[in-house]
């Protein structure tokens, strides 16, 4: 095996890698691994509850410090497969491979894979025991958050509306503030003990706006009470304002990303046009959508080929080695890689926003068993797009620009 053998494996097998453990992958292996990495996760994070339990702990403690062990050796794996596939992550393609492992590392996913195994291996270096680093190791509770696309939605809103969150929390701050100097005015002689000073009353103030009100501490005087009467009302206003701000952002955030697969949305795709009702059906079962602002890498070079695409509403532009193509409503790409099981060979991008439906390369397989004439319609464009100037294209460049890019709406056929 040469050295360019060896690298161009090296570079197979990395991309590999991600694509199991991140890349979106539907094929067996990615989905028994997904699917063990969420056991694993729930077998710890239950492990680490009952051990909490002393009985449960005295009697089966070998049997959770082998569980324990066994996650924290899984986890710590799967840390540094994800860390040496980090320049194959779409967002850190464009950095050098230490860059990309940097920034990889400075990932708040990355943050917490780590601090889930570091409790281990600190235990065998200062002795310390295991349930000192408890929250730490619940921590990897929130590692699901990689096979939950809620959860990432959600987290994604909070980061986009974070301006927004940090003014609602100064307005919270200040409202307890004023409550808290408030009653500490009306309440300091009546109740010294408990409104004597500002830090004191602001016990008061923040479960009085939160609406806990534990009943421990009442405002004794007329004053006190009209005062506590604004602040629980404040407290309701107060606390529907991040709740309106995250539930709106989530619920576009949403409709960004996936939009409803209508019937002539189908139709509308000129590979679709000849079939019958009950065929568009179908295919609507297996297309999934997915919206994306302008600017969006779609495809990227070199990736494993998971799905195909239909432009369903906006521009999408192809970025081939010897030029660029623009592809509109109606056309496709990626469909020759998902059919010959090759890597991506272009880079695809929204030109603007761009409304995207998406067949992935197990429902394609199951579409063209079911309705052949989908597959000969796929195949003839192929065969088309062969014969388009292959003087001008070379080997690689030939199949870049045939599988990345489909007929303007005249040629298609």
């Amino acid at each position: 095996m040469t050295t360019g053998d060896r690298r161009n494996w090296y570079r197979r097998l990395r991309r590999r890698v991600h694509v199991v453990l991140d890349g979106g992958a539907h094929d067996r292996l990615t989905r028994f691994v997904h699917r063990a990495l969420i056991a694993l996760v729930a077998l710890s994070v239950l492990s680490v509850i009952l051990e909490s339990v002393p009985e449960y702990d005295r009697k089966f403690h070998p049997l959770f410090l082998g569980v324990e062990y066994l996650a924290v050796g899984l986890f710590t794996i799967e840390y540094l497969l994800r860390l040496w596939s980090a320049p194959d992550y779409t967002p850190y393609s464009d950095r050098s491979p230490l860059r990309a492992r940097l920034a990889f590392m400075a990932s708040g996913s990355a943050i917490v894979d780590l601090l889930t195994i570091l409790p281990v291996y600190i235990s065998f270096f200062f002795a310390a025991d295991l349930r000192v680093f408890l929250i730490l190791r619940l921590l990897r509770f929130f590692k699901l958050a990689r096979y939950s696309a809620g959860i990432r939605t959600l987290v994604a809103v909070m980061e986009a509306e974070r301006k927004a969150l940090m003014a609602t929390g100064i307005l919270l701050f200040g409202a307890v503030l004023f409550s808290a100097s408030a009653i500490h005015i009306a309440e300091h002689d009546a109740q010294p003990e408990n409104f004597g000073s500002i830090p004191a009353a602001m016990w008061w103030a923040i479960v009085t706006i939160t609406t806990v009100g534990y009943g421990d501490v009442t405002p004794l005087t007329l004053a006190g009470r009209v005062i506590a009467s604004i602040t629980m009302v404040t407290g309701y206003v107060m606390l529907g304002l991040p709740v309106g701000i995250v539930a709106t952002a989530f619920a576009e955030e949403i409709h960004r990303r996936e939009f409803v697969v209508t019937w002539s949305m189908v139709a509308s795709v000129p590979l679709f046009r000849s079939l019958d009702a009950t065929a568009i059906a179908e295919i609507m079962r297996y297309l999934s959508a997915q919206s994306v602002p302008a600017g969006t890498l779609v495809v990227r070079r070199g990736d494993m080929a998971q799905s195909m695409y239909f432009v369903a509403e906006g521009e999408v532009e192809v970025e081939l080695p010897a030029e660029t193509v623009r592809l509109g409503v109606g056309q496709f790409f990626g469909e020759i890689a998902v059919l010959h099981k090759t890597l991506r060979t272009a880079n695809v991008r929204a030109v603007q926003p761009t409304k995207l439906l998406i067949l992935d390369a197990y429902d394609l397989q199951t579409l063209i068993s079911r309705n052949p004439e989908i597959g000969d319609a796929i195949r003839e464009v192929a065969a088309d797009r062969s014969e388009l100037a292959p003087e001008e294209r070379h080997g690689d460049m030939i199949e870049a620009e045939f599988e990345e890019h489909s007929l303007s709406p005249g040629q298609e056929g």
